[in-house]
């Protein structure tokens, strides 16, 4: 189907392009999300069904390689929904889904769930034994494959305790292709036979973390945490039929391929999805299919920021973007060079319990929880120490509450089964799920979702994150957050991007700052040492300075430290540029082998 651009009219743009009120925008996300709770078997599913029958013919999901109405993405729906009852998938049994942004993914996924299916969205940059793993725990009966990645598939093979079904995506002939099995079956509704009873608390999918700190688990979410993820977002961005949310996001992942698609998918509104992010040719796209929202995680806005100006920056019709991730001291300056009228940013997790949102738009904030609201988001900050990876407990043996603007981790209350406020419903290993389970909190027998992210409540009530768990280090006996410091370095000329971390040293206790840069023609080593001095105590500033033409990241533009980690400040390990800041120099010297061998034997001081 060709389908056009639906512009909302400029009248109707531009009244939703002002603020609305905080108030509204909490209550319009209420009034969406109280609906899952009175209609249990009421799946995205069926509400697409629901816009077909209204709107069979607006615009669901398009891209450039392929897209769909209402109605055809429902009758796609069904096929996929019949491809499964067709091979045995029944309810809670498990079908990998390996395969690039497109329309048909979200057609894959909701169709199989629709009868009570898992799908399990495999990461597409994993190849080999990462591969292997990410399948072998999903325990999946089938694979479906996109052709573009056979060859990850059999770089998988031999790793796999035990091998699904395989069926290729984009094949058109033969016993493995799925197109040719999806052809054979009828778009027409489900008839009651074939439907199964299917509920809000069953399994949808299986998401996987990002794995920057170990092999990825995999999040088990509700079709209840699907719905109630559509729903608040769908209500906090004022999202309407009118609406169309460009997406570059890898769809494996919740935010790109369920808070994204889902919130417009709830609204009637239209999602552009774009194989990948691409920084050159972002605002083209946005012009030219008219965009009205879009979906950032991490680091994208930072790359947008660092693109030469075009006259395509401003010619949008833009009336909000939305994600999670966006620094601080980005912020206003990405606000104002592209001219975004509103930007919502969010915190949350795949299997975490609790979210946040930023809904009155303070720049460098994450979120906060309106009072009348504490009992669907019950979180707090509890004192946290480093060294024992745990938190900080009184003589009672219960943990301790943060003070205003004090830095601790952030913890969620595990509500009853069927409080939505306060599930948690873990991954597919137990043990891994006890790990995230803080007990004993602040009363015998209570059970508290762990983070693992550090947190600080400032004066006015607005959560501010600070670092990760993991990235905070201790050094000269003082913790340094591994953020807030690749925050000030990004804020030096020259720097493109900063990634910060603690790396061990003989003969000291702690971990010694590194940072690993990205640099431009402008960077100078001398103004770096100055510009630290003038912003960071000692302790924090960065002891070790690694020079790389770019950063590893993750899909979901998370900065993946571990081989950095493991790499040190070796410079027989390290072929990148290596320098050490030197006290009597009073600046950074090269890291060279002699001196790096006498960091090794301890006879230089750091």
């Amino acid at each position: 189907m060709n389908i056009q651009a639906r512009p909302a009219t400029d009248d109707a743009l531009q009244t939703r392009r002002a603020q609305p009120s905080v108030a509204k925008s909490w209550l319009k996300a209420i009034e969406i999300t109280a609906r899952v709770e009175q209609e249990p078997r009421r799946l995205l599913a069926t509400v697409v069904d629901e816009w077909a029958a209204v709107a069979p013919n607006s615009p669901a999901i398009v891209s450039d390689r392929d897209s769909y109405s209402y109605a055809e993405l429902a009758r796609r729906i069904n096929r996929y929904a019949r491809w499964a009852l067709e091979n045995g998938v029944g309810i809670g049994d498990v079908v990998c889904l390996l395969m690039s942004n497109r329309p048909d993914y979200v057609a894959a996924w909701l169709g199989i769930t629709k009868v009570g299916g898992v799908v399990a969205l495999i990461n597409t940059q994993l190849v080999g034994a990462s591969l292997a793993h990410c399948i072998d725990i999903a325990r999946p009966g089938h694979i479906i494959v996109g052709e573009e990645f056979v060859d990850a598939w059999e770089s998988a093979r031999a790793h796999l305790g035990a091998a699904p079904r395989i069926w290729l995506h984009g094949e058109t002939s033969g016993d493995k292709a799925l197109d040719q099995a999806l052809a054979a079956l009828d778009s027409a509704a489900l008839t009651p036979q074939e439907q199964r009873d299917v509920g809000i608390d069953d399994l949808a999918l299986l998401i996987y973390t990002s794995g920057t700190t170990g092999l990825p688990k995999a999040a088990r979410v509700t079709h209840r945490r699907v719905m109630g993820w559509a729903g608040w977002f769908a209500g906090l961005t004022d999202a309407a039929p009118d609406d169309r949310m460009y997406n570059c996001l890898p769809i494996y992942h919740s935010v790109g391929g369920v808070v994204a698609t889902g919130s417009m998918l709830m609204a009637g509104g239209s999602v552009v999805i774009a194989e990948k992010f691409s920084a050159s040719r972002f605002w083209d796209d946005i012009i030219r299919w008219d965009c009205t929202l879009f979906q950032y995680i991490g680091e994208l806005c930072r790359y947008l920021l660092q693109a030469p100006p075009s006259d395509g920056d401003t010619r949008h019709r833009l009336r909000l973007c939305c994600g999670n991730g966006l620094r601080g001291e980005i912020w206003e300056p990405f606000q104002a060079r592209f001219a975004i009228p509103r930007i919502l940013e969010f915190y949350a997790s795949t299997e975490g319990n609790f979210s946040l949102y930023n809904v009155e738009g303070k720049p460098g904030a994450i979120g906060r929880i309106p009072s009348f609201l504490a009992h669907r988001f019950p979180a707090a900050i509890v004192k946290f120490d480093v060294e024992t990876g745990g938190p900080l407990r009184d003589e009672n043996g219960l943990c301790i509450r943060c003070a205003r603007g004090e830095t601790g981790e952030a913890i969620g209350r595990i509500g009853e089964a069927r409080d939505s406020g306060g599930r948690f419903e873990g991954y597919t290993n137990d043990s891994e799920t006890e790990k995230k389970v803080l007990r004993d909190v602040f009363a015998a027998g209570d059970a508290w979702f762990r983070t693992g992210d550090l947190m600080r409540l400032d004066d006015k009530g607005f959560f501010h994150f600070v670092d990760r768990i993991g990235d905070t280090f201790r050094w000269k006996g003082e913790n340094v957050a591994a953020s807030e410091v690749a925050e000030t370095i990004a804020a030096c000329p020259g720097v493109i991007d900063a990634s910060v971390y603690g790396v061990s040293v003989p003969h000291t206790d702690g971990r010694a700052g590194m940072a690993a840069l990205v640099v431009d023609e402008r960077f100078d080593l001398a103004a770096l040492h100055r510009h630290l001095a003038e912003r960071l105590p000692a302790y924090a500033r960065p002891v070790f300075i690694r020079i790389q033409a770019a950063l590893q990241i993750t899909g979901t533009f998370k900065q993946n430290k571990q081989d950095l980690i493991r790499d040190g400040f070796d410079p027989v390990v390290v072929s990148d540029p290596l320098y050490l800041g030197d006290a009597t120099a009073a600046g950074y010297v090269v890291l060279d082998e002699p001196l790096h061998r006498r960091i090794a034997a301890g006879t230089l001081r750091l």
